[in-house]
């Protein structure tokens, strides 16, 4: 027992003592490469960055033209298909009476207290101004020009391109679309044109429903709180108010329901990677087309001011 306990406390020994010569060495050379692990980081980070920055700006920028590429298309077809008698008007008024069901309620809902805040804020500074009867053209044209446009926009970004990019980003995952493909048919054809047409028609009469909801709503604060007469609100209104504004109005409705409805059919289309992909693909289409219709508004009424720049103004 003795000799074993020697010979076994010789071996331990003598492996700690190669443990303690090696480990300087490795230790050594573990320090030197995380030291130039180190540099190589702090050398490349600007490259990182920059690299990241590119991929970010080309995916950004190749996005966009698919969006294009899609919108392009799908206009293409629905006027080819519309003069050869083989557009789908079924579908499209299908699509069309769902929108109208997610949206029209919530924008009724957004309109009243818009409305109210637009005239209450705005009749107070021209109260304060000493002119009460400017009250009806000051809220009025606030709603027409800017409220109900931007109501649209964000109704039709929040709900309908939700409703969209949902229904087709399923079908993509369900490989549906990849099944109307292998059979010869487009998928823009049979799923984008239709949407798109029922977002045309939706968005004019949407806003046109913000408008009335918006200013009703003002002329009422404007008479119960703000002392204002009716006669004179409907006047300062009418000669202020002038159909150029309506029409730009739904102008600018149309052309944000056309980039929602593109930007929600085109993430819709691409999305990937089962029920997590169909939730990125929703939440991206619609911080997308409101941040879009935001950007695309600023533009509108900066060309707009150029051109008539006294009603706009």
């Amino acid at each position: 027992m003795s000799g074993m306990w020697s010979r076994s406390y010789g071996t331990v020994t003598a492996m700690a003592r190669v443990d303690d010569e090696v480990a300087p060495v490795n230790g050594g050379a573990t320090g030197a490469r995380d030291t130039e692990v180190q540099d190589g980081g702090q050398a490349g980070a600007g490259q990182i960055i920059r690299r990241n920055f590119s991929d970010t700006v080309l995916s950004s920028v190749a996005t966009l033209g698919r969006a294009l590429r899609i919108g392009a298309a799908a206009s293409y077809i629905g006027v080819v298909d519309a003069f050869r008698g083989r557009f789908q008007v079924h579908e499209t008024l299908t699509q069309a009476w769902f929108l109208i069901r997610v949206t029209a309620i919530p924008s009724i809902l957004m309109a009243i207290p818009f409305g109210v805040i637009v005239s209450a804020q705005v009749g107070n500074i021209v109260s304060e101004l000493g002119a009460d009867s400017m009250i009806g053209a000051a809220g009025g044209l606030g709603v027409i020009k800017q409220g109900a446009p931007m109501a649209t926009a964000m109704l039709l970004g929040g709900a309908g391109a939700a409703a969209i990019a949902a229904d087709l980003g399923a079908r993509t995952v369900r490989e549906e679309v990849d099944a109307l493909r292998v059979m010869g048919i487009d998928p823009v054809q049979r799923l984008v044109v239709p949407r798109i047409a029922a977002m045309m028609l939706v968005a004019p009469l949407l806003n046109i429903l913000i408008i009335f909801i918006g200013v009703g709503s003002g002329f009422l604060v404007a008479v119960s709180a703000l002392n204002v007469t009716p006669g004179s609100y409907w006047q300062s209104f009418g000669a202020f108010t002038t159909s150029i504004d309506v029409w730009v109005s739904l102008v600018k409705a149309l052309m944000f329901g056309f980039l929602v409805v593109v930007i929600a059919c085109q993430r819709g289309l691409e999305a990937k990677g089962g029920p997590r992909g169909v939730a990125d693909g929703v939440n991206a289409a619609v911080v997308m087309s409101i941040a879009a219709a935001v950007v695309l508004n600023t533009v509108i009424t900066q060309v707009v001011t150029m051109f008539f720049p006294v009603r706009m103004a």
